[in-house]
């Protein structure tokens, strides 16, 4: 591992430490990192700005942020440094004071801001121990000059009102209702716990106050920004006490320090939930028993540092179940630390709660979820097989799902609803990916209800028949599946016919909604309803097996018939049963979408159909910063099409390089043998090789992101809604299981890869149910895909599998290519 200041302009990575480093606080966008991993979350930016919230960003969340305030990132955990005169931020901004030294490190699940000014350097190290409700945020400062120092430290946080919407909303209720409670350094947070909630917050910090505030205006002062609060300025708390408005919490503090010394405070950012009998310690006084047992584990910076080690023990065990030695050290990168992390990332909040997900609009999407979980299975399966099984009991009893449900109640979103035709089989992927990873075929037995109904329960193998049959039972004129409201692409909308802008596309169907249909869920159909064939073979349902290969093998014909446009498949066919995505169109001629899965399904492997459907993609979609959606552009908009037609030219779904379906081809290619292609499509989307083009990507260069501005833009390779994207578990999956090749089947592991000619020896350690496996993969004859010559300890193996039922313990494979 390495640190790779190459082309630094606002960090650089520090592989050796699992750490992207941040040198300025004024990067082109607010760079993120999430903290926590078990249903208590927060956001922290690189100057210290998000929320956190406890498992649902919309109905516990703690803390306020501004989206789209002026200036950038406003709202967040910031510690204001005074000496003598002049104050500044501990981690960079929001005070805009020109510091002699800042640097912020995110690294796995915590994030360090390095400061100093005038002689006085800070540190912060913000993170959310294991198993534990609340973010630790411990603050050293040190006097590294040569006379003795008072500096005053203030904190500062401000408080949501648990519902974040209603928050933002309902100012005529809101601003009265705001109550706090102050008892020696803490500052608990109780609106509206007198009445239907039975939890509270709490800010702390383990030494003795020499003041604190907890009224906003107090703080600030009038018509001031967090850039310059006056009680900073005055140097001196008002000890104010909120009754309504807007409560905060802000505790002040004078250190004396002498020349080197340095003084840790500790503090606590904590999320407490009571039985209701146990609400009261007596009389509209909060039951404080537990909040102080909580910020007691957390009162020395030993004890801090302990729980650091015990995080970062957490993720190296994580991290190192799938590493990889290869010639690149980009790819080595993004495969061993940044990707596999912003899998966890993803799986955990699906697309609920970033700095372009406001936390309020949606859930656990049922695709988004289900497709997190192949980035993410090898890790912590047991929390992916509860993530299913929660995903199956949102399925209604014809098939079909809800497209989201909330986190905190795990019911489906009935705002939202369902009627996305692509939701059912998005399950068949991920129960068939966990069980090949694991070995684990007790999930299909799981009781799982249907619809948040009681007396429809059944075994979670019944909830993926009925997946399955769902596509058989909503076919269209020409046999293909009704798309429904919207397909993969949830901006194509062709049963809406919007003309109202005050109406959701993805929420207004309009009609009977029986003949525009999708030849991506058709692909979509053929590719896991093999799979499904497949389980139902490993499970000896040989007579389902037949007649659902019966109609696996209908539609992959129909496909042939009715989808191929002569260069590439057809995307679509609209309400009025026109083509989408035909040469015959003016605009959106062709799309990725059906490329992909079509290919990925083998539909015309063998007539050439899925290599001149790739040569298109590449000829038509291909630019230097990943395939776009479709091309050409869409230049007016056009009801029948929906919302893809609603965005310009570049951007989003309209010929914007939309990252989540580039892995598609990537698995394509690597499939036909055509290793530097997919490798080539690999790599132009992935951070790890974006690092010359930080001003204009803008987006964290860590992690993926959902949109790249296409070439019709105008600003092509711009990057928008980074971290939570299907992009990190899809460019996982097929850089791990088809560009290195190892692939977890029903027996055990096959090592198929399809690599860069260039690439003599790879080299992968791999955990796979109980073994350890030391994997070298030799390539002396320059190759990117061939047959594979096996052997394990010393003994040559038949075939290229290695049979998991054979092996425990430690194992040696070498596994040459020829």
């Amino acid at each position: 591992m390495q640190t790779n200041k190459t082309n630094e302009q606002f960090g650089y990575f520090d592989d050796a430490n699992y750490e992207y480093v941040i040198t300025t606080p004024y990067t082109p966008t607010p760079w993120i990192n999430y903290l926590g991993n078990d249903g208590f979350y927060g956001l922290i930016s690189n100057t210290a700005g998000g929320y956190c919230f406890d498992r649902d960003p919309k109905f516990r969340r703690l803390t306020r942020y501004r989206y789209n305030s002026v200036p950038l990132d406003n709202g967040g955990r910031y510690f204001y440094i005074r000496d003598e005169n002049d104050f500044w931020s501990a981690t960079g901004r929001p005070v805009n004071t020109e510091l002699d030294e800042y640097s912020c490190r995110h690294g796995m699940g915590y994030s360090r801001f390095n400061a100093s000014k005038n002689g006085i350097a800070t540190q912060v190290t913000s993170f959310i121990p294991l198993d534990t409700k609340a973010e630790v945020h411990s603050l050293v400062v040190t006097n590294n000059n040569d006379t003795e120092k008072t500096v005053d430290v203030f904190s500062f946080i401000e408080w949501c009102l648990w519902n974040a919407e209603d928050d933002g909303a309902n100012f005529q209720r809101n601003l009265s209702t705001g109550e706090v409670e102050v008892e020696d350094s803490t500052i608990y947070h109780k609106t509206e716990y007198r009445e239907r909630r039975n939890h509270y917050a709490f800010y702390s910090v383990n030494r003795e106050l020499d003041g604190y505030d907890t009224n906003r205006e107090s703080f600030l002062g009038q018509y001031r920004g967090f850039d310059r609060p006056q009680v900073v300025e005055n140097g001196q708390s008002t000890n104010s006490f909120a009754r309504g408005w807007s409560p905060i919490a802000s505790q002040h503090l004078k250190l004396k320090l002498a020349p080197g010394e340095s003084q840790s405070l500790e503090f606590v950012l904590g999320y407490i939930e009571v039985e209701v009998e146990d609400k009261w310690e007596s009389k509209n006084v909060l039951n404080k028993t537990p909040a102080k047992a909580l910020a007691a584990r957390f009162d020395t910076h030993e004890k801090v540092n302990d729980e650091l080690k015990k995080l970062n023990d957490y993720w190296h065990n994580l991290l190192t179940k799938f590493s990889v030695d290869t010639p690149d050290d980009k790819f080595n990168r993004a495969i061993n630390i940044w990707n596999q992390y912003q899998n966890m990332v993803t799986f955990n909040l699906s697309r609920s709660a970033s700095f372009y997900e406001s936390g309020i609009g949606r859930g656990m999407g049922f695709r988004d979820s289900n497709q997190d979980t192949i980035g993410f299975a090898h890790m912590v399966p047991d929390k992916v097989k509860e993530r299913i099984l929660d995903l199956s009991a949102t399925q209604k009893p014809d098939g079909s799902a809800y497209h989201q449900y909330q986190p905190l109640t795990k019911k489906g979103n009935a705002n939202i609803g369902g009627n996305f035709n692509d939701d059912p089989m998005w399950m068949v992927l991920s129960t068939t990916n966990y069980i090949k990873e694991t070995g684990d075929f007790s999930i299909l037995d799981e009781m799982v209800i249907y619809d948040d109904q009681e007396e429809a329960t059944h075994d979670h193998f019944d909830h993926l028949v009925r997946a399955f049959n769902h596509v058989v039972n909503n076919l269209g004129p020409h046999g293909l599946p009704l798309i429904g409201r919207a397909d993969w692409n949830d901006c194509l909308n062709l049963n809406c016919f919007s003309e109202n802008p005050n109406e959701s596309y993805q929420t207004t169907q309009r009609g009977a909604s029986d003949v525009a249909e999708s030849v991506m869920i058709a692909g979509q159909f053929v590719l896991y309803g093999q799979e499904f064939v497949d389980l139902c073979l490993e499970l000896g349902k040989f007579e389902l097996a037949a007649s659902c290969l019966a109609h696996v093998d209908t539609m992959r014909s129909t496909i042939e018939q009715h989808a191929w446009d002569g260069e590439w498949y057809l995307r679509a066919y609209d309400s009025r049963g026109e083509k989408v995505g035909s040469n015959e169109n003016e605009e959106g001629k062709i799309f990725i979408e059906s490329q992909g899965f079509c290919a990925m399904a083998g539909v015309g492997l063998d007539n050439g159909k899925v290599k001149q459907a790739l040569d298109s993609v590449e000829k038509h979609l291909s630019t230097d910063f990943g395939i776009m959606l479709n091309q050409p552009a869409f230049s007016s908009y056009n009801k029948y099409l929906g919302e893809i037609t609603s965005y310009p030219p570049g951007y989003k779904e309209n010929a914007g390089i939309f990252c989540h379906n580039n892995p598609w081809i990537t698995i394509s290619e690597a499939m036909i043998g055509r290793g530097e292609k997919a490798y080539e499509y690999y790599s132009k989307i992935t951070p790890a090789y974006l690092q010359d083009v930080q001003t204009l990507h803008k987006t964290e260069p860590y992690v993926y992101s959902q949109m790249v501005a296409g070439n019709d833009s105008a600003n092509p390779g711009e990057a928008k809604n980074s971290w939570l994207t299907g992009t990190a578990a899809w460019n996982y999956y097929a850089a791990t299981q088809y560009i290195l090749g190892i692939r977890p089947v029903y027996s055990g592991l096959e090592i198929d890869p399809c690599i860069l000619p260039s690439w003599d020896k790879v080299n992968v350690k791999r955990e796979f149910r109980g073994a350890q496996y030391d994997i070298e993969l030799r390539n002396p004859n320059g190759l990117s895909k061939g047959q594979i010559e096996l052997n394990i300890d010393g003994q040559s193996v038949e075939g290229s599998i290695i049979n998991a039922t054979t092996y425990s313990g430690q194992h040696t494979v070498v596994a040459t290519l020829v």
